[in-house]
């Protein structure tokens, strides 16, 4: 009888096991067995990945881009910046130095799921064998928004706290369109980000889906023959003379967040640097129709960047 109590007890004990998984599909086509509330997450992209986690209201355990003791090795801290308050404490753990993962430190956090994005699909084989992998879209023209902070909530089972967040959001939609000067949803954007060269941004920011729930349309670069197109990616690089023509009814500006300074002056100076004389020529920056934001703070795709693009606009809209 005492065996077969023992035997009962393990056979319970393993369909606990079983039931604490779950089976799902990830934005790969792989199917993964990941835990049914996970609770020690590494992230393998903090803006695109760990931010919108902890904008849900969990905090990974690991993410890469930070030290031993979790601050950032980037030029702008994600966490701190877009989130303030709300950012994980403590914050993350590192696991290796930019562009060099070290397996060892990643073991060392113990986790229970990684998610990385769908550029990691090379090294996902591997790293399941330390935890399950799920990778999820980040690129323009797989996902707009944040549409991937929503996935990552149906995923985490974290659907009432994004909810909740977008309910709040929506409303200060409706208070920021109320200040703007004309009907946005009959005028246009454009978003320009720039590095050593002027790029338009596609489709993966919250500052894009704040811009678009306001009613703005953005301004078509196709009849523009020296422009690609925006395929599958975050920017496409314009040359100064297309971006000398430009017009639309807001034109907003940005500075690479690889640089420290990423205020009005800075950017100012990148522009004058890539386009000398622009303030003279481009049309929106003549008739006061150009803002420049900070890019750490708008272009996670989370529903806090969005909220940081409808203050911006706000501000603008004010002076």
């Amino acid at each position: 009888m005492k065996r077969m109590l023992l035997l009962l007890t393990a056979l319970l004990a393993s369909h606990a096991a079983v039931a604490a998984d779950r089976s799902v599909t990830d934005d790969a086509g792989r199917t993964v067995e990941i835990p049914a509330a996970p609770e020690r997450i590494v992230v393998l992209h903090e803006p695109l990945l760990g931010v919108p986690i902890a904008d849900l209201g969990l905090a990974p355990v690991g993410s890469y881009g930070r030290s031993d003791d979790g601050g950032t090795q980037m030029s702008a801290d994600f966490y701190q910046l877009v989130l303030r308050d709300r950012a994980p404490d403590p914050m993350p753990r590192g696991i290796g130095a930019l562009g060099n993962m070290d397996l060892e430190k990643l073991r060392t956090l113990e986790p229970d799921l990684i998610v990385g994005t769908e550029h990691d699909l090379e090294k996902a084989e591997q790293l399941s064998s330390i935890a399950p992998v799920y990778l999820q879209n980040s690129s323009t023209g797989r996902v707009r928004g944040f549409n991937a902070e929503e996935a990552l909530a149906k995923l985490l089972g974290r659907e009432t706290a994004f909810a909740e967040r977008k309910t709040g959001y929506l409303a200060r939609v409706d208070e920021v369109r109320a200040t703007l000067p004309g009907d946005p949803r009959q005028q246009s954007y454009l978003v320009i980000f720039l590095s050593d060269q002027i790029n338009a941004v596609g489709e993966m920011a919250g500052m894009v889906q704040a811009l678009e729930d306001l009613g703005y349309d953005r301004l078509s670069l196709e009849r523009d023959n020296t422009v690609a197109g925006f395929g599958a990616t975050l920017l496409v690089p314009l040359s100064a003379e297309t971006f000398g023509r430009l017009d639309p009814d807001l034109l907003v500006v940005m500075n690479t967040f690889g640089k420290q300074a990423r205020d009005e002056a800075a950017i100012r100076q990148s522009l004058d640097r890539i386009v000398p004389g622009w303030q003279h020529f481009l049309k929106p920056a003549r008739e006061g129709r150009i803002l420049f934001v900070d890019s750490a703070t708008v272009t996670t795709p989370t529903v806090a960047s969005a909220l940081h693009m409808l203050d911006a606009i706000e501000a603008w809209a004010k002076q």
